[in-house]
């Protein structure tokens, strides 16, 4: 996904440009985190990261940028995730947090029927309506080998 080019002049590494947050530099964003720049390039060329640019092809990282590469550094440094791995939980993260908006607004439409249909008692309806289930065993004993 295409992200917006900022003019020339607009401040960088602590600046607040119209409507947006920080953006920092490759260089300050490098030191700050400990790596070397190539590897901020290497994590944008794998797609793991995509900051934004200037006119002029600097990347400016922002905000959530910094949050991204905290996330990818917690799985290669400390976890010892290699960058494959990173991709595909990155890919699933987006994921969950999409099917997450999708049951919430379900549950909101849900709620807002229940309202209009029954604008007293909803909230007691809801609670019958939705059902509440026990975690799953990760793993489950085959029946009859002497599990407790």
């Amino acid at each position: 996904m295409p992200r917006a080019r900022r003019a020339r002049g607009d401040e960088v590494g602590g600046g607040e440009p119209a409507g947006a947050g920080k953006y920092y530099m490759i260089s300050v964003v490098a030191k700050a985190y400990g790596i070397h720049p190539q590897t901020l390039r290497l994590y944008e060329r794998e797609g793991l990261l995509t900051p934004s640019r200037t006119e002029g092809n600097t990347r400016l990282f922002s905000e959530a940028d910094l949050r991204q590469l905290e996330v990818i550094l917690n799985l290669t440094r400390d976890l010892g995730v290699n960058l494959a791995g990173v991709e595909i939980i990155l890919n699933l993260r987006r994921r969950i947090e999409q099917m997450q908006n999708e049951v919430g607004e379900f549950v909101g439409g849900v709620q807002e029927e229940l309202r209009r249909a029954n604008p007293d008692g909803w909230q007691e309806r809801l609670q019958k309506a939705l059902v509440r289930l026990p975690p799953a065993p990760l793993v489950k004993t085959p029946s009859g080998a002497g599990g407790v």
